[in-house]
């Protein structure tokens, strides 16, 4: 069984990441940093976190990213990155990410949103990709 639910987890990662079976973890950072002193760390991530919460139904993909998006912009943290490349594997256009970080400015105020703008640049810039501006005034 917790096998099973371990590739539930695997399979998940692969589904948002599009990573390949030989790098099933793709640019997910799962805990594997850790194995040194918190060995059970990715495992702990694969299955609760992907196999339980991920996979549970009610929302899409996109939603489910987009709400990881928001969680981390309000927390501060610096996984906001993983999942801002997350969004563009499951087919978030760069103006929707955009325009959610930009959303919460009211909610979790100007230092928040800026350094997640900063985040969502540096990996626009990796991967090439641009936003449209246009719509904006």
């Amino acid at each position: 069984m917790a096998k099973d639910r371990y590739q539930k987890g695997i399979d998940k990662i692969q589904e948002l990441t599009s990573s390949p079976d030989d790098n099933p973890t793709g640019f997910m950072d799962i805990g594997d940093g850790f194995k040194d002193i918190a060995p059970d760390l990715s495992r702990y991530v694969v299955e609760f976190a992907f196999a339980d919460i991920y996979s549970r139904p009610g929302i899409d993909n996109k939603q489910k990213v987009l709400t990881t998006i928001t969680a981390l912009v309000a927390q501060g943290k610096p996984q906001i990155e993983m999942h801002i490349k997350t969004g563009l594997s499951v087919g978030l256009k760069p103006e929707e990410i955009v325009g959610c970080i930009v959303h919460l400015i009211p909610y979790v105020g100007f230092p928040s949103v800026l350094n997640a703008l900063k985040a969502a640049q540096k990996i626009f810039k990796e991967q090439g990709v641009t936003v449209d501006t246009s719509a904006v005034e």
